[in-house]
C-alpha cells in the first residue's frame, strides 16, 4: 500500500542532497559497461529478460523543488489555493510509477508492490525534497520507475505553485539506491567514492 509521511519542519537529513560538482555514476565502472538497449549494430531495442531470475528489487530517488521561502511556508502551511500540494504531488507520483512503461519507450511494463512517497522541508534551500522508493518482484529493475515518480511530483508540485512563484526549479533528479537482480546493491555514495578515488 503506498503511504507517505508528512516531513516535520525540523528535520533535514531524510532527503539529503545529491553529491554536486562529482561524477556520481563511477567513472570505471561507466567505463566498461556497455548499453544494454542497443543490438550489434547500434540500433535501439527492448532487452529481452525472459531469462532472468524473478528476485525482489527495490530502487530510491530524489529530488527537490527550489522555491522562495514564502512558498515554501505556503506549501508547510497546507495553504495553497489549488489545495493539499503534497497529496496530490504523492498520488501523481505513485501513478507515474505505475505508467512509467508508456511515458520511457525500451522500459518494461512490471508489476509494482510498493511505492513510497516521502517529503522534507529544507528552510535553507529553501526547497522541498522529495524521496520515492519503488519495490517488485521481477525480472528488471524499477529505477526508471522510482525517478520518473520523482520528476512528476516535482512537476505537480510546480504545476500546484505556479501561481505564486513561476521561478521554481526543478533539479537534483538521481537514483540513490538499488537492490536486486544481478548486479546486487549499488548507493549513490558508494559510486560517488568510486569516482573520486
Amino acid at each position: 500500500m503506498p503511504t507517505s509521511r508528512r516531513p516535520s519542519p525540523k528535520s533535514k537529513k531524510a532527503v539529503p542532497r545529491a553529491a554536486s560538482g562529482k561524477v556520481a555514476h563511477g567513472a570505471r565502472a561507466a567505463a566498461k559497461a556497455q548499453p544494454s538497449h542497443l543490438d550489434e549494430h547500434g540500433k535501439a531495442r527492448m532487452v529481452d529478460v525472459g531469462t532472468k531470475d524473478v528476485t525482489q528489487r527495490e530502487a530510491t530517488a530524489r529530488g527537490r523543488v527550489f522555491m522562495h521561502a514564502a512558498t515554501l511556508a505556503l506549501l508547510r502551511s497546507h495553504a495553497a489555493a489549488k489545495g493539499d500540494v503534497l497529496t496530490v504531488a504523492q498520488v501523481a507520483a505513485i501513478q507515474a510509477a505505475k505508467r512509467c512503461a508508456e511515458l520511457i519507450p525500451l522500459a518494461h511494463s512490471i508489476p509494482l508492490e510498493g511505492i513510497d512517497v516521502r517529503y522534507d522541508f529544507d528552510d535553507a534551500g529553501p526547497s522541498l525534497a522529495i524521496e520515492v522508493r519503488v519495490a517488485t518482484n521481477g525480472r528488471t529493475g524499477v529505477e526508471m520507475e522510482a525517478l520518473t515518480a520523482v520528476a512528476v511530483c516535482a512537476l505537480t508540485v510546480y504545476d500546484m505553485l505556479k501561481a505564486i512563484d513561476r521561478g521554481m526549479v526543478i533539479g537534483e533528479i538521481a537514483l540513490w539506491e538499488k537492490k536486486g537482480g544481478r548486479s546486487g546493491t549499488w548507493q549513490r555514495a558508494d559510486a560517488v567514492a568510486g569516482a573520486t578515488s
